[in-house]
């Protein structure tokens, strides 16, 4: 998996049981069903985009690339979010998704 924001390492540092615990959930729901890992990645990449949290798109875009994603379905998920939540906002989490884009190059 890719290096955590230096701000997560510091806080997971000062709360480590707190850290422990939440990341011991991420991995009991990545588990919990039959999908398959880079579907569940794209599915929480989605739900980063639905909530608008620019981190969260930040981090799943990245997790969807490592989980075999291309950037072309990575941007479909941000596409895709377009009659949902608006276009502005969707043309604001594209951004973000750009922002993963050009660390692969």
């Amino acid at each position: 998996m890719s290096k955590k924001p230096g701000w997560y390492e510091a806080q997971s540092r000062n709360y480590p049981e707190l850290f422990q615990a939440y990341e011991a959930l991420g991995e009991a729901c990545q588990k919990a069903g039959p999908i398959e890992a880079k579907t569940r990645a794209l599915v929480k990449l989605g739900i980063a985009v639905g909530s608008r949290q620019e981190g969260a798109v930040h981090s799943h875009a990245r997790r969807s690339l490592e989980a075999g994603a291309s950037i072309e379905e990575v941007r479909h998920v941000v596409l895709m979010a377009t009659t949902t939540i608006g276009f502005p906002a969707m043309m604001a989490v594209l951004s973000w998704v750009e922002d993963v884009a050009k660390e692969t190059r």
